[in-house]
């Protein structure tokens, strides 16, 4: 059987980490490669791993044409479905797959477009617009916020930091604040190992509280005025309270003098 490996669709898909491909192996041995291979044409499209451990051990498999896919743009996106519809995708990987599948539904609907004749109208795009962080999210199953946290990962931290999220040594929220460190100091952080990571997210959130204005500070939004205002307003009401009983005195005073006259 001729398969064909293509290199960008396998490396499409994050691969499984050391224990993941150990636990697939134990498993494939022990119990044979019970689902089959998906093929378009000859290409491996699902199943790199399970084909890598059969040909190693010499384990037997089926194979399953998929032949709906009109290119290659078609088996990506089938792949990124395919993947999210598991379980044990992490959140980390469902955001990437996600903003992935953003990426190729945009570009198919800007190629649409530019290839249209002029003033000729154009069909309807087989994909669903993925328009904002909320449609991403929708897809990943994640929150709105894990995918901007996600796409600060993608857009500044190290590869050495991408590893350690998708690796599950540090959370997304963590390594969103780790990655706006330089270069040197995320390698050091993912270096130094899970303590070290939480430690320097730990700072970077500290030093973002401390440029912020102390809600001490702050004007009391309740009360509408600052402290020190407050207290020059009640220093000049008793000032005020004090002239007016003056006030009362004198006039008491000048009443009494005009019935002596």
């Amino acid at each position: 059987m001729n398969i064909t490996v293509n290199d960008a669709l396998r490396s499409y898909i994050d691969p499984l980490t050391i224990d993941e491909y150990t636990a697939l192996e134990r498993s494939l041995l022990a119990e044979g490669c019970r689902d089959a291979l998906v093929l378009w044409g000859d290409v491996l499209i699902d199943g790199h791993n399970r084909y890598a451990i059969c040909r190693q051990h010499g384990i037997a498999f089926q194979t399953v044409q998929n032949a709906s896919f009109g290119s290659i743009d078609d088996v990506m996106l089938w792949m990124i479905d395919n993947h999210l519809a598991r379980r044990s995708v992490s959140d980390f990987q469902r955001g990437v797959l996600a903003l992935r599948k953003k990426d190729i539904v945009a570009t198919r609907q800007r190629m649409q477009l530019q290839e249209a004749p002029a003033g000729a109208p154009v069909s309807a795009s087989v994909d669903i617009p993925i328009a904002t962080r909320d449609d991403v999210a929708r897809i990943a199953g994640i929150s709105s916020n894990t995918i901007t946290q996600i796409e600060k990962i993608q857009k500044a931290a190290t590869p050495e930091l991408v590893n350690a999220v998708r690796a599950g040594t540090i959370s997304i929220n963590a390594a969103a604040a780790v990655a706006t460190l330089p270069a040197a100091e995320q390698v050091a952080a993912v270096a130094g190992g899970k303590k070290e990571l939480q430690q320097a997210a730990k700072q970077v959130r500290e030093l973002k509280a401390g440029n912020r204005t102390p809600k001490a500070n702050a004007p009391d939004s309740e009360k509408g005025e600052p402290e020190s205002l407050q207290a020059r307003v009640a220093e000049l009401t008793a000032e005020n309270a004090a002239l007016t009983d003056r006030i009362v005195m004198l006039t008491a005073a000048l009443e009494e003098a005009r019935r002596a006259a």
